[in-house]
């Protein structure tokens, strides 16, 4: 029957249950190994013949993951790459696995959007929960033991994620994974690493050398409106405000505080944290790098010098 002719609230079941129908064969439970045994567990989905994508958080301490589909197979992996910046790991098997998931573009979202957040904990059929994108453009400070790192340009949700949904898939509409989800933001909150050109870039880079060397500058941000004086003179409305500065980061040392308005980064126009994480990707580490905020009604400019972050660092 055709979605658009039903009840407003039977097209939306609908439109969910057949988006489970065709995601959740190829959305694995994890159990993550190390040298002593078992480290852990999540979820993680299938992206291309023999790899699966997870979060960096979930196998990035693992030396071997087994992986347990809703039809009852199983599969041996190998953590093939991690970056804990975007909070992604690739895992490489030679063993069979189901479909491939079809990846979509994140950059195409709109706050509003309808998304299907996909785990499957148990690897006895999934758990999924419905909603839609809440926000964009975040970045997500995140903390295991000493370790301080960033996620930056996270999809934020009302499709609460459950227990062991850590890497699995958030969903459009048309079936398509459109991010990896990656933490609980609050109660009936979930975040998500987006799928984009960048996302692209990561996971390309992982799978060819195990790691992604970048610029870090240290600072956490999301999309703001310029005051109506400032965008009318540099010509747009949005740059990032700094939602944190990591202490002792080369942001904090070149001056970066909490609450500033970035405008521009290397002389390029800044309107989200992927704009940020691009300008990071081509900057060389350690070159001078000029940074102009607006603080307390004035234009602040600063040079840091970004430190170079291998990404599978602990």
């Amino acid at each position: 029957m055709d979605e658009q002719a039903l009840d407003p609230l039977d097209a939306y079941s609908a439109v969910v249950t057949r988006v489970v129908r065709e995601v959740a064969p190829s959305v694995a439970s994890l159990t993550v190994l190390g040298e002593r045994g078992p480290l852990g567990s999540g979820s993680g989905v299938v992206i291309d013949v023999g790899i699966l994508v997870t979060n960096a958080h979930v196998a990035g301490r693992g030396r071997r993951v087994v992986a347990s589909f809703s039809d009852g197979s199983r599969a041996d992996a190998a953590v093939a790459g991690v970056d804990r910046l975007s909070d992604l790991a690739v895992l490489r098997t030679g063993d069979a696995l189901p479909a491939p998931a079809v990846l979509g573009d994140a950059d195409t979202l709109q706050v509003g959007q309808l998304v299907v957040a996909i785990g499957n904990p148990m690897g006895l059929g999934g758990s999924v929960t419905a909603g839609v994108v809440s926000g964009l453009g975040r970045s997500l400070p995140s903390r295991s033991g000493t370790h301080t790192s960033i996620i930056e340009d996270v999809i934020q949700t009302d499709a609460a994620l459950n227990p062991g949904n850590s890497g699995g898939a958030l969903v459009d509409a048309t079936g398509r994974v459109v991010g990896v989800n990656t933490a609980v933001a609050g109660i009936g909150l979930g975040l998500a690493v987006p799928v984009n050109a960048t996302t692209r870039r990561i996971l390309d880079a992982l799978l060819r050398d195990g790691h992604v060397r970048r610029s870090f500058l240290g600072v956490a941000a999301a999309p703001s409106p310029l005051p109506p004086d400032l965008a009318a003179k540099v010509g747009r409305a949005h740059g990032i405000r700094l939602a944190h500065v990591e202490p002792g980061s080369p942001g904090a040392v070149a001056g970066l505080r909490d609450g500033d308005l970035v405008v521009t980064v290397g002389g390029q126009p800044v309107a989200d944290a992927q704009d940020l994480q691009r300008r990071l990707f081509a900057h060389v580490p350690g070159d001078p790098l000029a940074i102009t905020t607006y603080r307390n009604g004035a234009m602040v400019d600063v040079i840091a010098h970004p430190a170079s972050f291998r990404s599978d660092a602990d």
